[in-house]
């Protein structure tokens, strides 16, 4: 696996601004995306990536980073992604478990915003470090009464004022970091459209890096996802007639960067190698879902795809 071609995948994919980005763990992730029309700008220093009024994302691939691409099958439905991974020796943060001030942001994607103070939530992920950012007195004061202490605990400080500050999200990870600037939803409320983060305690409770039916290869870990077109779906999940082009493209990333013994499944071929039964079966659910709209099957006639968003992304 070359380098070379590892960042051109990932320049080609942030030039497009129908591809979609996520960084984290399971239960803890950060989304970027932007719209075709939407200002542009480029990052002040060599890393990959760009800002928008309504996030950012930073890029610094090593040479060890393994894009992944896979589909995932349910009863009604699949996804599809990209996962970067990690080898599991060289991927872990700084797994903190107590909210930490870290100091100015010298890193933010954004020059106005390295002035800003950065604190670890303290999570204690392997991957990723979850981080809010601040540079309003007040709500540096908030978060550093909360220091030293968990982020969850019920005399934590910074709970109760979470939604009024609405500050910065910082997601971490080896490979880069994205950073989300709009507003937090009120508890129960709902996300807004464009980058967004979800922080799911009862994911995180599963102590796991990822979705169990993510196939990401023994010894790695996926830190990220990109996330093209999808063939029935648009940006925000509603449906849309099948979209040969978008399949076409996507088969094209999956000969490149999936698993082959996978790939052999999905082929009704033999693999090399044992294949998870999970994993296998996933992927001649795929196969049998794109033959059928290959054949001029109606995506908008299934039944609703299964709310597994945030276990795909990681």
């Amino acid at each position: 696996m070359e380098a070379a071609d590892v960042a051109t995948l990932l320049r080609g994919a942030l030039a497009d601004a129908q591809v979609t980005w996520s960084l984290g763990s399971f239960g803890a992730l950060a989304e970027f995306m932007r719209d075709e029309d939407e200002a542009v700008r480029t990052l002040p220093d060599a890393r990959m990536g760009l800002a928008t009024a309504r996030g950012a994302i930073a890029l610094s691939p090593s040479a060890d980073l393994r894009p992944v691409a896979y589909e995932t099958g349910f009863s009604d439905g699949y996804n599809h992604a990209v996962a970067l991974c990690l080898p599991e020796s060289a991927c872990a943060m700084n797994g903190r478990s107590v909210v930490t001030e870290l100091g100015p942001d010298q890193e933010a994607a954004r020059a106005e915003d390295r002035e800003a103070i950065l604190f670890d939530l303290g999570l204690g992920l392997l991957a990723v470090d979850a981080c809010l950012r601040a540079s309003d007195p007040e709500a540096v004061a908030c978060l550093r009464a909360g220091v030293g202490r968990p982020f969850f605990a019920p005399d934590n400080p910074i709970g109760p004022r979470l939604v009024a500050m609405s500050l910065h999200r910082i997601f971490l990870a080896r490979i880069g970091r994205i950073e989300v600037y709009a507003p937090i939803p009120a508890p129960g409320g709902m996300s807004p459209e464009g980058p967004h983060t979800h922080v799911l305690p009862k994911l995180l409770r599963a102590g796991r890096t990822h979705a169990a039916t993510t196939p990401i290869p023994d010894g790695f870990v996926p830190c990220a996802g990109m996330h093209p077109p999808h063939p029935y779906k648009d940006g925000s999940g509603r449906r849309i007639p099948f979209d040969t082009a978008r399949h076409a493209a996507f088969q094209i990333l999956l000969d490149r960067w999936g698993d082959p013994d996978l790939l052999a499944v999905k082929r009704g071929m033999t693999p090399s190698k044992a294949v998870s039964p999970k994993h296998a079966q996933s992927a001649r659910r795929v196969a049998e879902l794109q033959a059928r709209f290959l054949r001029g099957g109606s995506a908008e006639a299934m039944p609703g795809d299964k709310d597994e968003t945030a276990a795909e992304h990681t």
